[in-house]
């Protein structure tokens, strides 16, 4: 917490989650493969991350990338992944699903809100992609989610900032707005004043090489959309702290 401001780091490795919470994270966002924007992590990386920190994880429940339509078999991975992170020490829990019409799926969202409690529920960026964010919100309050990750419906929070300031107001304390996306040292501040907000939701990456020698430059382990076969993403701990910084200093 930074003078009333909450810092959440989402990472997908030990290191980045260290790295957070040393640089004043005060809750984590736990996810895999944040390049297809986050999905299930392993209950083993569960595991060893809540060995290493003392503050709140909040496990990702997502069994793909892609849109937030899901078939019923995907439900049923859904729930039983809920049930698995609730029973391995997960603080709270991040989903979301939609209808095929860009509507919150109340239904499935109500079945796994069930499942979830008692543990606390964010509404992740799925809300980015509803028809109308303003009926969306209302759902979402009626549901019992305890808030939402949004970046205003737009390719960053500093862009979609007006309509997250007016999600605010619309939601007047029933439902925290958590801006995300895109936020950096460059627009914290900016995005913290104009918005009214007390939680914010960053990665605060940097680049890695890779500490391997021997490299195969003819192979690629994945599609030809991804990540550097010798690069790595992790949080880092100088990014982590400026943000922190920036947001004490911040009325």
């Amino acid at each position: 917490m930074a003078d009333g401001f909450l810092m959440e780091v989402c990472v997908d490795s030990v290191e980045s989650a260290i790295n957070a919470e040393r640089g004043g994270a005060g809750r984590l966002e736990l996810c895999s493969s944040l390049l297809e924007g986050g999905i299930t992590p392993s209950i083993g990386l569960l595991q060893v991350v809540k060995q290493y920190v003392r503050i709140p994880v909040y496990t990702m429940i997502r069994p793909r990338g892609g849109d937030f339509l899901y078939t019923d078999r995907e439900a049923e991975v859904m729930r039983k992944d809920i049930e698995l992170v609730k029973s391995h020490g997960a603080d709270g829990l991040v989903l979301g699903a939609l209808t095929e019409d860009g509507r919150v799926d109340s239904e499935l969202c109500m079945e796994m809100l069930a499942v979830s409690r008692p543990l606390p529920v964010t509404f992740h960026r799925a809300f980015d992609m509803v028809h109308d964010p303003v009926v969306a919100l209302e759902t979402l309050v009626s549901l019992g989610f305890d808030r939402v990750l949004t970046s205003g419906c737009d390719c960053s929070a500093l862009e979609g900032l007006p309509l997250i300031k007016r999600l605010v107001e619309q939601a007047k304390g029933r439902i925290t707005i958590m801006p995300g996306g895109g936020i950096t040292e460059r627009n914290l501040q900016r995005i913290l004043e104009g918005s009214g907000v007390l939680e914010f939701h960053c990665s605060a990456r940097s680049s890695k090489d890779s500490a391997m020698k021997f490299r195969n430059s003819c192979v690629n382990m994945g599609a030809s959309l991804t990540a550097p076969e010798y690069g790595l993403k992790v949080a880092d701990l100088c990014k982590v702290r400026t943000l922190n910084a920036i947001a004490k200093n911040t009325l």
